[in-house]
């Protein structure tokens, strides 16, 4: 299982990296892709390649079009685009220095309800990066990660609706500081 995901991940992101692909180029590239990833294991690629395209298509995150001159395209649709998003969020890292500068980074947001999606994508990859939550909609980091939420931001779209705050003090902090394990 563990195994289609990635290669869905990797057909998305080929999709997304070319915009619109075609049926025929896709599944040289998808496969070179794969066997670069794949290590040593001997397994069909093709076979897990159609079944990831397949799935793609069952979950609406791709889907195939026939230009005007006959030639068969696969694209991405919007569905697909949150789900890329999701894949490249889960890979983000923050680096931690090897010794803290008594800061806290708080991360707080308004996000209204129609971007529920956007909204709840923001809270986990939050939350899997390691912020700790103060309220739902405000989170708390020891460590600096102005670049990172700059991305987030952008890739979000949601620049004015998330702000970056560095504070020196956070009132009753204590708990927050063994929960990082810092002093």
């Amino acid at each position: 299982m563990r195994k289609n995901i990635s290669i869905q991940k990797i057909v998305l992101t080929t999709i997304a990296v070319v915009g619109v692909l075609s049926v025929a180029i896709l599944a040289p590239n998808a496969l070179q892709v794969i066997k670069q990833f794949s290590g040593r294991k001997k397994y069909n690629q093709k076979k897990y390649l159609n079944n990831s395209i397949h799935t793609l298509i069952k979950k609406g995150y791709i889907k195939f079009e026939t230009k005007e001159n006959g030639q068969k395209f696969v694209k991405l649709t919007d569905k697909g685009k949150i789900e890329l998003l999701k894949y490249q969020l889960g890979d983000l890292k923050i680096k931690k220095p090897k010794k803290w500068d008594k800061k806290w980074r708080v991360v707080i947001f308004d996000i209204k309800e129609k971007k529920r999606l956007t909204r709840d994508i923001l809270r986990s990859t939050l939350n899997r990066l390691g912020f700790i939550k103060l309220q739902n909609s405000v989170w708390v980091y020891p460590y600096s990660c102005e670049e990172l939420m700059i991305m987030l931001k952008s890739d979000l779209f949601v620049g004015k609706d998330v702000l970056y705050l560095v504070v020196e003090k956070i009132e009753n902090d204590k708990w927050l500081k063994e929960s990082f394990g810092i002093q």
